[in-house]
């Protein structure tokens, strides 16, 4: 069955000096503060669309990757995924680096890395930001 997530956004003023918050209706996890200098300059405290890509990435990445894996029969014990957007002011979003530790009993370096590669190409997250250079560092804890 098909599902629905939805998050809204109330923004106020002009870009460089205004302010919005993202709320998180789906879930009910909170209302968060998002603004201009977020994204191009320091967090302060507030977030930006691409913190929020980011977060998205490296969980839709991590799923992937832990079923890839378990599909597999090498299931695993931890993984630590770390995502990184960058951004560049006039230019948009340039590339996302993921990162990604695991703890897996029974797989070598290389099957690691394979793994890692495919959850990377089939994650949704990943299919729908095509457009985006997506980049890949994998390691066994």
């Amino acid at each position: 069955m098909a599902t629905k997530r939805i998050a809204s956004t109330v923004w106020e003023g002009n870009l460089l000096e205004g302010k919005g918050t993202v709320s998180f209706a789906s879930s009910g996890i909170g209302d968060y503060p998002v603004s201009w200098p977020a994204r191009a300059e320091q967090a302060n405290g507030k977030t930006s669309p691409e913190e929020l890509i980011a977060a998205a990435h490296s969980s839709c990445f991590s799923m992937a990757l832990s079923n890839g894996l378990a599909t597999a029969g090498t299931p695993p014990t931890r993984l630590d995924t770390r995502a990184e957007v960058s951004f560049q002011p006039g230019t948009g979003i340039t590339g996302i680096h993921l990162v990604v530790s695991g703890e897996v009993p029974g797989l070598d370096e290389a099957g690691f890395t394979a793994a890692a590669e495919d959850a990377k190409k089939n994650c949704p997250v990943s299919q729908a930001l095509t457009g985006t250079t997506i980049t890949l560092a994998a390691k066994l804890a």
